[in-house]
């Protein structure tokens, strides 16, 4: 049983121990991981924390003021807006895997600029037990990781043993906004792995959209409390539809609803069917590009959790 008061203690005493008065650098998403783990390591080493918030263009509706008003009076915070560096090189890209590897690319040479204006000694990162289970579980808790240019980074993970509860306890113990602990997970590449094939302006509105239309339903149903994910996915497949008296021909979304405890697996529950088609209702009447809604149903596994 995680004893969160003793667990925070602990972490901060060895932080203090590990850090020891340097400087270092988290990427804060504004997910619940990275939120926990930036506030727990700002506890034992305050401004000697920068946490550098970067806006890809693929945020959801809202998010970059909601971070940044939730975490500007509780960390040393540095938001940049590198929107136009992302979405430059991700043009005319249309393979998922190819559109992560650049996003990563292109992270890690924004991440690597504010690194080396700190002076950045260590990288926080807020892994969890999942991240390493899923990927290699032979990696250590303190570990290098060298950038392109050259820069060695020593890596502490300070909640890569918790699981994805625990870590919604400690963010409460620590005094995080309900809202805030209680989120969803949402990918570090944002709206790309929601939007099949190229990604424009055009499908980024369209694809935000719809999310924001999937959460204000979810969570007038008080599903939020239960769901793990619940998100709209743009397809590249368009279809005949309807408006008003007119034939038209749209884009296809697809809702995509989970219950999870871990995300190792995933199922999908039964939902309120009033619920689903008014989110169809809603996205098809609010976005003109969309002319049809379906459901996905299929669980984790065979399928994953993200669609595209």
């Amino acid at each position: 049983m995680l004893d969160p008061s003793s667990f925070i203690k602990e972490s901060i005493d060895e932080l203090k121990n590990t850090i020891k008065g340097k400087k270092a650098i988290i990427a804060l998403s504004g997910g619940v991981d990275s939120s926990v783990a930036s506030v727990l390591v700002s506890k034992a080493i305050g401004e000697n924390l920068t946490a550098v918030f970067v806006d890809h263009g693929l945020l959801r509706e809202g998010e970059a003021d909601y971070v940044q008003n939730t975490f500007q009076n509780r960390l040393n915070l540095k938001y940049i807006d590198a929107s136009e560096e992302f979405l430059g090189k991700l043009q005319g890209v249309e393979d998922p895997e190819e559109k992560r590897k650049i996003i990563g690319e292109v992270f890690i040479r924004v991440f690597e600029r504010e690194a080396e204006k700190v002076g950045a000694e260590f990288l926080v990162q807020g892994t969890i037990a999942p991240d390493w289970i899923e990927s290699q579980g032979d990696i250590k808790s303190h570990h290098n990781l060298a950038l392109p240019h050259g820069m060695v980074l020593e890596i502490v993970e300070p909640i890569r043993e918790l699981y994805k509860d625990e870590v919604r306890i400690i963010g409460t113990e620590m005094g995080l906004p309900p809202e805030m602990v209680n989120r969803q997970p949402y990918p570090g590449p944002g709206l790309a792995v929601r939007i099949a094939g190229e990604i424009t302006p055009k499908k980024i509105e369209i694809c935000r959209k719809a999310n924001a239309v999937v959460e204000e339903e979810v969570q007038k149903e008080g599903l939020d409390k239960t769901l793990w994910q619940y998100f709209a996915v743009l397809t590249n497949t368009k279809v005949t539809g309807v408006k008003g008296d007119i034939r038209d021909y749209g884009y296809l979304v697809v809702l995509r609803m989970v219950e999870s405890l871990d995300a190792m697996t995933a199922d999908v529950p039964e939902l309120p069917w009033g619920m689903v088609k008014t989110i169809s209702s809603r996205i098809t009447a609010e976005i003109p590009e969309v002319t049809h809604v379906s459901l996905s149903v299929s669980d984790k596994p065979p399928s994953t959790i993200e669609l595209a």
